[in-house]
């Protein structure tokens, strides 16, 4: 705004600044997927910020144990809290059994049953046992057993966790099914629609809670089905629609649809995927589910046995083996996802040195754990042929505890991606491109000429200087760290004409020293005195 003068003197104008400070975006948000509890998930589907397991808790109702789907997801959130992460957003996925005629997994009024089938050659009567809102152990054990025909009796045996619920000679009439109903806080027991009481009973039987359909497709047998996680990948999204996230995890799946979906979802969003091994991959040898050590589930490399194939990928890294903590649930040990415990280490990192520090070393000791399952434990150089081919190992060594042993990403030895071969310079040139591309929205329909060039070449010097003089970047001084170009070179007068400013950011990351090589010389032929 111009000055208005009227009379000699000094006039004062405050001029707008072309300078715009840059703020450095966020590096350890986490994005968790996978299935949640069935009964007490506010929200399936649905992107929900957390910034602690105890809002974990309240939207996703915590932890739970099911034989038939997986339920990696609570325990690898819990663990990333535990481990150092602060905040994250987490896609709760509803179990399900579709297709299954003999029972459900949640129905329309969100209650789990299962039907007992007592069809006998004249007749038949269904029970219809459903449960009543379970905390946290799903499934529970049902016995409908001491079946007597005569009498149209039987005894039901309700087990969950270490609750036993145990009802003799229930008739099959209304006060006696009443009084059971009265009396359980396990379950409740109706007829099913077609059927009355008084029908004779066969011989006892035995189901599981839910009962296992006879027609289970294979994919259930792995405790999830990929279209689940598939369909989170999608455009449009919940998480799609978050504007930034920078960890993206499927804890305790190594299936290959889903893992490439989600090295694709990560490239569109500029985040970095961190993955598990599947389950019980050994590190040598072999083991009865997996044949193959765990090395050969790398693309490119022979002898990977069918439906282990990994996508080389500059935004991700494999983390193996699973590790053994103690569950909240059963007070047992189990074997546990890496995702989750490493994903921690990563935001700790962050947070303690920056993210250009490699999220490894005897610094990033693992806690809640007392070590790597038994066949995941290896040596110096069993471990080296598994870091040449981009498999990073949690190890434990004697008066250190366990630790993250590895950073390299999936590009294995791909020359195409030689630059991105280490996490930290992967996860530097990400967060650079995601400041940059939040702090330079400014740019948008300002005249594009010299004015304009100049703002934004100081504004990502200032930012990169900053860097540099926190140790982020390599150089020993700021010119050999980085260089910005925004000028007549870089935009043409064509480019003027089309709207199109193009800037050039080149920058020296830090490289982890992996390999550490000491020389020793010993003097030879001198005195004692000497």
């Amino acid at each position: 705004m111009s000055v208005t003068t009227s009379h000699p003197g000094i006039y004062i104008q405050e001029l707008p600044s072309s300078s715009h400070a840059i703020v450095a975006a966020p590096t350890s948000i986490a994005a968790f997927i996978g299935y949640s509890h069935p009964f007490r998930t506010k929200n399936f589907g649905i992107a929900q910020l957390l910034f602690s397991f105890s809002d974990y808790e309240t939207y996703f109702g915590g932890l739970f144990t099911s034989g038939l789907t997986d339920a990696s997801l609570p325990r690898a959130v819990y663990q990333f809290f535990l481990n150092g992460g602060s905040s994250a957003y987490v896609v709760g996925l509803q179990p399900g059994l579709e297709g299954a005629t003999t029972a459900c997994f949640g129905n329309a009024s969100g209650e789990m049953q299962f039907t007992v089938d007592v069809t006998t050659d004249n007749a038949s009567t269904g029970l219809l046992i459903a449960a009543r809102e379970p905390t946290d152990i799903v499934p529970m054990a049902v016995q409908v057993t001491n079946v007597n025909s005569g009498k149209s009796s039987f005894d039901l045996i309700v087990t969950y966790g270490t609750r036993i619920e145990t009802y003799r000679g229930v008739q099959l009439s209304d006060v006696s099914i009443k009084a059971v109903n009265e009396a359980s806080a396990l379950v409740s027991i109706s007829q099913m629609n077609g059927t009355s009481w008084g029908t004779t009973l066969p011989t006892a039987k035995l189901t599981s809670f839910p009962a296992t359909p006879s027609n289970t497709p294979a994919s259930y047998a792995t405790g999830f089905i990929a279209d689940d996680f598939l369909t989170i990948f999608e455009a449009n999204s919940s998480l799609d629609n978050v504007e930034i996230f920078n960890l993206l995890m499927v804890p305790g799946v190594a299936d290959n649809e889903v893992v490439s979906a989600a090295l694709a979802f990560a490239e569109k969003k500029r985040a970095f995927a961190i993955l598990d091994s599947p389950a019980q991959a050994p590190a040598s040898g072999a083991s009865t589910d997996h044949p193959q050590p765990i090395q050969y589930w790398m693309s490119g490399l022979g002898g990977s046995p069918s439906g282990y194939v990994l996508p080389t990928s500059q935004n991700g890294a494999l983390y193996f083996p699973y590790l053994v903590s103690t569950d909240p649930v059963t007070s047992n040990n189990i074997p546990m996802a890496p995702s989750g415990f490493v994903a921690g280490i990563y935001a700790a990192t962050d947070a303690s040195r920056g993210v250009w520090k490699a999220p490894a070393g005897l610094a990033t000791v693992v806690l809640n754990t007392s070590g790597p399952v038994v066949s995941g434990v290896m040596n110096d150089p069993q471990q080296g042929v598994l870091n040449l081919d981009s498999i990073n190992c949690l190890r434990s060594f004697s008066g250190v505890g366990t630790v993250v042993w590895g950073a390299r990403t999936l590009v294995a030895n791909n020359q195409a991606y030689q630059q991105s071969m280490y996490v930290p310079v992967r996860r530097m040139t990400l967060f650079i491109e995601q400041t940059l591309l939040v702090n330079l929205r400014w740019v948008v329909f300002e005249p594009n000429d010299e004015p304009l060039w100049t703002a934004i070449k100081s504004s990502i010097e200032a930012f990169l200087l900053s860097l540099y003089r926190q140790g982020g970047l390599q150089g020993s001084t700021p010119s050999e760290a980085f260089q910005v170009k925004c000028d007549s070179t870089t935009t043409t007068p064509t480019d003027q004409q089309n709207g199109i400013v193009n800037i050039v950011v080149a920058f020296a990351p830090l490289k982890p020293a992996e390999f550490v090589i000491v020389k020793i010389a010993q003097l030879a032929g001198q005195t004692a005195g000497a």
